[in-house]
């Protein structure tokens, strides 16, 4: 962690932490790139029981300082807030998760039934990979012995329900490829790289990252098709000379080779 960002994580985590409903904090992987760089931000999750303050509250306790201070309020559904400002030039967010929340969420991991209904891994990801920063009791630490001794059939499950959906996507990029429609081509085209890669994590039994690393975690996969890399790096090129059918293609390559795995 670089020095600016440590002096402004300790800041919020002393003020933070000092509230009686923090249950404990930790710091989001955004914040480890050098401060220059376009995809840095200092995201704090902070998981909580009971209740925290009200928003302006939360703003004068982050300091005269926040500047552009906005906000996201779930109560209605029990999410907690998302809170937005900058400190000089750099991005600050602070998350407030109910700790009730998640271990409903990390509950829902053990339930067949609602498998289905699960959009992605990346929550269980900043759950895992998170860096602690404070902690009240040993309740994060809980979570992720749940999570890291998730059966084999959690992951056999999720990949049986975004499998299919990889090969729907791909129908769906080659009939937009034969009609031309360069609308649904670009997001069937994303869609299905994003499902083909989520299908390969959960082969792999690992939570997909932030879409920042998908790219750099997907390829140093463990288990993965031959030639894979290269078949993505392709899929993703821009040039001239990979044509919509030299894609459309690719993709085909791709999704066969998964389902072969």
């Amino acid at each position: 962690m670089k020095y600016k960002t440590k002096v402004l994580a300790d800041r919020f985590t002393s003020a933070l932490s000092a509230l009686p409903g923090v249950e404990c904090i930790s710091l989001n992987e955004a914040a480890l790139p050098d401060t220059l760089d376009p995809y840095f931000a200092l995201i704090l999750d902070v998981f909580y029981s009971g209740a925290v303050p009200e928003a302006e509250e939360r703003r004068r306790l982050y300091g005269e300082d926040a500047a552009a201070f906005e906000t996201s309020d779930f109560e209605i559904s029990n999410q907690g807030s998302k809170d937005r400002f900058l400190i000089g030039n750099l991005p600050v967010r602070l998350e407030y998760k109910a700790t009730l929340t998640i271990d409903e969420l990390v509950d829902c991991a053990a339930k067949p039934d609602i498998l289905r209904f699960i959009k992605g891994t990346y929550g269980y990801y900043r759950l895992t990979e998170g860096e602690p920063l404070f902690s009240r009791s040993g309740w994060l630490q809980g979570v992720r012995e749940r999570l890291r001794n998730l059966p084999d059939a959690f992951w056999t499950r999720l990949r049986a329900v975004y499998q299919p959906k990889m090969e729907h996507l791909l129908n769906d990029l080659g009939a937009a490829f034969l009609l031309d429609d360069d609308f649904n081509y670009l997001v069937s085209s994303a869609l299905f790289i994003k499902t083909a890669c989520f299908t390969l994590f959960c082969l792999n039994r690992r939570f997909e990252p932030s879409h920042r690393a998908y790219f750099k975690q997907v390829i140093e996969l463990p288990v993965l098709p031959e030639g894979f890399r290269v078949n993505l790096e392709s899929f993703l090129r821009s040039d001239a000379e990979i044509t919509k059918e030299r894609r459309y293609a690719l993709a085909q390559l791709i999704a066969r080779s998964i389902v072969l795995l």
